[in-house]
């Protein structure tokens, strides 16, 4: 099985699909989740673990390489 992400410019378009879905030759499910906000909520979640001295010697590294180069 083949999965597409499709995005729909015309309404015929959809159409056409629903009318492929009737057939059964093709399965529609639509998604509900925000690939964004997984990602965000992903990244807060790591961050708490974080300490500020491990933030502080992060930036101090980054500053570092940056000036020197």
């Amino acid at each position: 099985m083949t999965t597409f992400n499709i995005e729909i410019l015309d309404p015929k378009g959809k159409k056409l699909l629903m009318d492929l879905a009737e057939l059964r030759l093709i399965s529609i499910t639509e998604n509900t989740a925000n690939q964004f906000s997984d990602t965000v909520n992903k990244i807060r979640s790591k961050k708490a673990k974080l300490s500020l001295s491990d933030i502080t010697k992060e930036v101090e590294s980054i500053r570092s390489k940056r000036n020197a180069g």
